[in-house]
Order: C-alpha cells, then structure tokens, then sequence
C-alpha cells in the first residue's frame, strides 16, 4: 500500500516516508541552533506516524470522517520512556497545542498528555515496514544546579515544539506551493557593513564636549564590546545618548563575530516600534526587518505577502516586537505563536526599555531569559536609562556586562533639566502655574484626571493626550505639537503617561504628578529634550495633589518614590534608581509572579495549557470601543457587521478604537452611549453610539454616570 501524507488540490501526492524524512531534516536543523539535532530529527520522524492509519489513508483519498493521527506517535514515545517522553508532548501537540501533563485518573476523553496516551488510536503498526525509531543517546545539555528543573525541561519541549510545527508547516507548504515562497533576508555580516558604512562619518567626531561626540564614544565602544563572549549585558545610557543606534551597532557586531542568526529588539509600545522599526529599515533595507505586533497588517497587500510569512516564525535578520508578543509566546502553547520560539535561539534580544518587564510575571520572565543565556546560545541586552536591579532575581553564577564606557560621566554630560519637587499642591495652584508657561507638558496618573485638567484651561495652543483618543486620532495632535514647539508658539500639553517612552517632545517645562523614579526619570526626558538649553533653566516638577487618587497597579511605585524623596536623595543619581527598584521588588515579593506560573511545572507535572490560558501581560479587564468619526472607520465597521470579526478588519479597526476599563464600560453600556456593533461580534468589541461624547480635544469622555440617557 503507499501511505500518502498529503495530497494537492490538483491530485499530486506526497508520500508520507518522504514528508517524515523532509521533515525530521528541518527539524533537526532547526533544533542544531541549541545542540539539539538528534532530538529534533527523531520528534520530525515520528511526528505523523498516526497517518499510517487505513482510515487516515481514506481521509487523505476524499473521506470526510476526522481522524487523530498525533496520538499515535506521541504514545509511542510515551511507551518508550525517558527521554522519549519530552517528544511525546510536542507530537500530541503539534495541531492542537502542547497539552498539560494531566493525572493518574485522566480517561482517553481528556485532552491532557495522559489521557491521550489512554486514548484508543487507530491501528498504525504500517509504520514498521517504513521507517525505524531513532536513537536518542543523552539530552542536548544537562541543567545546571537550579531550582526548578521542571521548568527547564518544560523549556526544552517548548523549544522542540517549535522546530517540529515549524517544520511540518514548511515543508507541507512546500509540496503544497511546488516552491518556497519566503525570503530570509541578506546575511548578518552584510547588514553589518550597512550599518558602519551609515555611521561612518559619525565616527569621526572624538570632541567629547559635545552631543555628537558622546553618542560616538558610546558607540564605538558597543561596537568594540560586540568581540565579548556570548552572555547578559547592559546598555545604561542616558536620553540623549543615541542607544537606538548603539544597541543596534553591539547587537549586529556580536552575532557576527558569534555566527548568531538574528537580532530580535523587544519594545514595550507599539507607538516606539513603529519609529524604531523605520530607522533600522531605512539602514539595513526593509526587506531585512520584520515588524511584528498587534497593529502592524500584512495581510492587507500581495507585496506584503514575505513579511506576512515571515512573521509566522521571526524568519527575517531583524525582528521588532513587544514585550506581549515575545514573553505570551515563550509561555504560549498554541502552534501558532510557539512556531517561532526556536528562532529565538542563537540570537541577540535587545530589551528597550527594560525597566518595563512585566513586575506581576517577573520572576517567571527572568526565568526564562537565563534559559536562553544557558542553553539556547542567546546574548540578551538590558537597555534604559533607569536599569532594573535585576542581580536579586537573577541565579548568582551570572554575570552582566555594562556596555556604556563612563557610565556615570555619560549621565552628568546628558543632564539636561533640573528635578524639583513641589511637594502637595492643589489643582487650583497647578493651573495657575500651567497657565503661566509658554512651553510645557504636564503629566498626570489617570485618564480622568487629565481630562478633568485640560477642562479647567483649555485654550489656544492647549491640548490634551491619552489613550482615551484612538491612534490616529493621537498621531494627528502630535504632528500639531511638534509644529507649534518648532515655531515657539504656545503649547501647554496636558497628557498621562503615554508620552514618557519615545514620544519625540522637547519642552522647557515639564511637570509630572507622583510616580514611580523610573516613569519620573523618563518624564524628564521630554524637558529640554534637543539640549538647546542649560538643565538650570529647564525645571522638571515633581507634585502630589491634595485630592486622593486610587491609581491602578501604581501604588508601591508611588509610594517607595515618596519614602525616597523622604530622604532628600537625587532622583536622577544611579544608585537611587538602583534603590529604587530593589525597594519595588523586594516589596512586591511572591506577586512578582502573581499567576505562580513557575509552580505550574513542578515533580514531572506540566501545566502548558493553564500557562497558555493564564500567562496575559495586558489583563482582559477592557472593553474596545470603535469609534466610527473617520471615512475608513465607517468602513470598517461596515465589513464587521457584513462579515464578521477576522484578524485582518481586527488589526485595521485598532487605529480607530479606545480601550476602557470595566466600571467606565458599565456606565456607557448602561445610558445607551455604547452598543455591539453586529450579534455575532466578540463580547469585547462595541461601536460609539452618540457622537457627542467624543470630541477632538479630549477623545472619548469618561464622566458618564448611571441615570443619563441618550435618545435616538
């Protein structure tokens, strides 16, 4: 009989030996990136041997009757004990998701890992006559002396996991399409020529007096540091002080000098990707940077096509993501975000701004970077101006490498504004002082505190900024901003916190209520941000005002910044800020891993589904409301209600919607402002019903109260 793993919709065949042997070999390969080929071959082997099936060969000839081919494989493994057994789970898995580990009690009904192995299969012995088990002799690596060696193992499935569904994907593409479509880029040592040839005029500036000539020295010396071996380091560099570049500079240098095969750059804003993302096209070719997050849309455009491909696995030289889309896919279980984790390995991570780890999954988080330091031949770099004291959490046998020459003097040549703190100050005293600025941006904690402020002296030349307006409608009053700061008109900028990471605003004047130092530091980013000025005539203010205000998931932050400030410390001075987050952490203690997702995996027992399901940096406690004032917004919402939700209208109607939190939801849903935009729509996704609760000045109003009505 010939045993068939595909067939094309024009009847060609492929032969199931064929499809396992192609895809034992990508797997392998792919697994050879962490020392892992033999593993990965034999998981590619066995992957699909349920397909030796009578009934699975009927299916594949036009029978309509659904057939398990993954158990099979996995069960054999299973039998074979050992190390086999790691296979097992990326087998069972490789469709449906990686499955927990289940109980003793679990009946074939179960999807767990013991109840498939309990799971009646369909006679499969055929596979005797065609291929023979591979013999796997010892692990890839042994763990080191570390905690929780259920985790690590539970990090090696994922990875094998990885290999195996991105392999069977393309190699069935492959027999599918008759030909590759993808494209993996130009070589690392090529993109690193692009770069030095961009910078090379830079390089000639050695006046350390000036801006230009501190941002050379820390590059160059990046690049220098790109020779040091493979490990965790550190990018301190004030504002100012070109990291973007230089990062990028270490990053390239250090995969070429270590046949590393990509650069992946995790940003914690969409907002800061897409500018990032530009700069590093603009130099290396577009062609070579893969942007990849929840607003960015390949799918809308046949040109787009490669990049489209190439964000199913992170296959592109230069990978731009968010810390949501990197950390949910490490603890993911689902194919289709874990098929890019193997190319995570033998690469260099950048973390932009990486005082913005995830504090409520910290520990989880750090957990698995050291797996990528130890096994999976990873160099990570840490990149802010404020660093988090990360030596606490971290096992003690690692080391980390300070990349910026002169730390301390590079922070005092960058100082460009002078901290006060105002102490406790009413509303009415803040508007005053607002009111007597030409130039200035004043930062609040909540949506509706900058609302209830931009209400009390709007005016010409003053504008409000929050996530409470939809992106577009964001990116429409910055151009406005950048305008009126560029011609010295007046501009007074009421505004959350938003606008602290890569928002490119330069005022004279900045005032920032209570927060954390991080966030306060990253405010003072904005104050004389170009450093046309001396830092003792640009003030950045530091206030608290009078009325209590509940700030959700700020309250340690603001309240180890007061104790600080106590203490007459300087907040900018790098032991402060180092003081700071070991405050933070040591404060915050067992909720930095609030879900406890490291005891998930504990004496053999593997919980990949409830990680999968409970691991959400952003917590699902909003609602999304489209707001439909724009001609493709109308459109938009016009497909929803003709087709339905899809991922690609999904993506597209994200520029034209505003997030809100429950309580704020309740409200509106309650009086009628807010309805569902079609019946078979997600319960999350809901259309702007009255027109007159937004504006253009503050975007969506949030002082709705129960009891109002609105009439049609």
């Amino acid at each position: 009989m010939k045993y068939l793993a595909h067939m094309s919709k024009n009847g060609d065949e492929q032969l199931l030996k064929e499809h396992l042997e192609n895809s034992a070999i990508l797997c392998g390969r792919f697994a050879d990136q962490f020392g892992a080929y033999e593993w990965g071959y034999c998981c590619g082997y066995l992957h699909d041997l349920g397909k030796y099936s009578e009934k699975f060969q009927k299916r594949i000839h036009g029978s309509e009757e659904k057939v398990d081919h993954s158990t099979a494989g996995a069960k054999l493994c299973w039998d074979k004990k050992g190390m086999y057994q790691f296979l097992s789970y990326c087998i069972a898995g490789h469709h449906s998701g990686i499955p927990d580990t289940g109980g003793s009690g679990d009946s074939g009904m179960r999807g767990t890992m013991i109840g498939r192995i309990k799971k009646k299969t369909e006679d499969y012995q055929a596979y005797k006559n065609e291929i023979e088990i591979p013999l796997l002799k010892e692990p890839p690596f042994q763990p080191v002396k570390i905690e929780n060696v259920d985790f690590f193992a539970s990090m090696l499935i994922r990875m094998l996991y990885s290999c195996l569904v991105d392999a069977d994907y393309l190699d069935t593409e492959l027999f599918m399409n008759g030909e590759s479509a993808r494209d993996s880029g130009e070589s690392i040592g090529l993109l690193y020529e692009k770069l030095m040839a961009h910078v090379s005029t830079w390089m000639e500036n050695n006046d350390l007096n000036t801006i230009n000539g501190r941002r050379t020295e820390i590059l160059a010396h990046c690049v220098e540091m790109g020779k040091e071996e493979k490990g965790l380091f550190r990018l301190t560099v004030p504002t100012g002080g070109g990291k973007t570049i230089s990062s990028l500079a270490f990053a390239l240098k250090h995969a070429k000098e270590h046949g590393m095969n990509r650069v992946i750059y995790v940003i914690p804003y969409t907002s800061i990707i897409e500018q990032n993302a530009k700069i590093f096209a603009d130099i290396l070719g577009k062609e070579n940077v893969l942007e990849n997050h929840s607003n960015i849309d390949y799918e809308s455009s046949e040109e787009l096509k490669l990049m489209q491909l190439a964000a199913e696995n992170w296959d592109k030289p230069v990978v731009v993501t968010t810390n949501v889309q990197f950390f949910e896919s490490i603890f993911s279980n689902k194919s289709s975000k874990c098929r890019k984790l193997h190319n995570i390995a033998n690469s260099v991570i950048i973390f932009d701004e990486a005082q913005m780890l995830p504090n409520d999954y910290l520990k989880p988080c750090i957990s698995a970077l050291e797996q990528l330091l130890r096994y999976y031949r990873s160099s990570i770099v840490l990149c802010t101006a404020t660093q988090p004291a990360l030596k606490s959490l971290l096992s003690q046998e690692i080391k980390v490498t300070e990349l910026c020459p002169r730390m301390e003097e590079q922070f005092a040549f960058f100082r460009r504004t002078s901290i006060e703190n105002l102490n406790k100050i009413s509303e009415e005293e803040l508007i005053q002082r607002l009111e007597r600025e030409h130039q200035t941006l004043c930062i609040l904690n909540t949506k509706k505190r900058a609302q209830k402020m931009y209400q009390s002296i709007k005016g010409e030349g003053v504008y409000h900024l929050s996530t409470s307006m939809y992106p577009v409608h964001r990116k429409k009053v910055l151009n406005c901003i950048r305008k009126r700061l560029k011609r010295h008109e007046k501009c007074i900028v009421i505004s959350t916190s938003l606008v602290e990471a890569g928002v490119d605003l330069d005022f004279q004047t900045v005032y920032r209520q209570l927060a954390g130092i991080d966030s306060i530091i990253q405010a003072a980013g904005r104050c004389n941000r170009e450093g046309k000025k001396q830092a003792g005539e640009c003030f950045t203010y530091i206030f608290k005002l009078n009325q209590k205000e509940y700030v959700p998931g700020q309250c340690q932050q603001i309240d180890i910044t007061e104790s600080i400030l106590a203490d007459n410390r300087n907040l900018e001075d790098l032991e402060t800020i180092k003081l700071y987050f070991e405050r933070l952490y040591h404060f915050r203690g067992e909720s930095l891993d609030k879900k406890e997702i490291l005891k998930m995996f504990h004496k053999g027992n593997f919980q990949f589904a409830r990680v999968g399901r409970e691991f959400r940096l952003i917590e699902e406690n909003t609602k999304t409301i489209l707001i439909k004032r724009e001609e493709e917004a109308q459109e938009i919402f016009e497909q929803l209600k003709l087709k339905g939700f899809t991922k690609g209208l999904a993506r597209k109607m994200g520029q034209y919607c505003v997030n809100v939190y429950e309580t704020d939801f309740q409200k509106m849903f309650a009086v009628g402002i807010i309805g569902g935009i079609s019946e078979d729509m997600k319960e999350d996704y809901f259309v702007l019903k009255d027109p007159a609760k937004y504006s253009d000045e503050m975007g969506l109003a949030l002082d709705t109260e129960y009891g109002e009505a609105v009439l049609f």
